[in-house]
């Protein structure tokens, strides 16, 4: 597998989210690799090959119930 750090940077500019919300389709990872500016990116992210992940609620969900649990175990 070929080094997409660069790719994944500017994937995250472009789409204004963290590295970590970006989902790079594996099975194109030669095409994803020559991409090495932003317009090609916003080209890839067009196609398809270039994703942003959904926001997940699962720490919120987490927080709200221990906060409900230390609320119990006080009263």
């Amino acid at each position: 597998m070929s080094m997409l750090r660069l790719q994944k940077r500017l994937a995250s500019s472009v789409l204004r989210c963290g590295k970590k919300k970006v989902w790079l389709d594996p099975n194109e990872t030669n095409e994803i690799a020559n991409a090495n500016s932003r317009q090609q990116i916003r080209k890839l992210i067009k196609d398809g090959l270039i994703i942003r992940k959904p926001v997940t609620y699962a720490q919120v969900i987490c927080q709200a119930l221990t906060r409900t649990e230390k609320w119990e175990m006080e009263h």
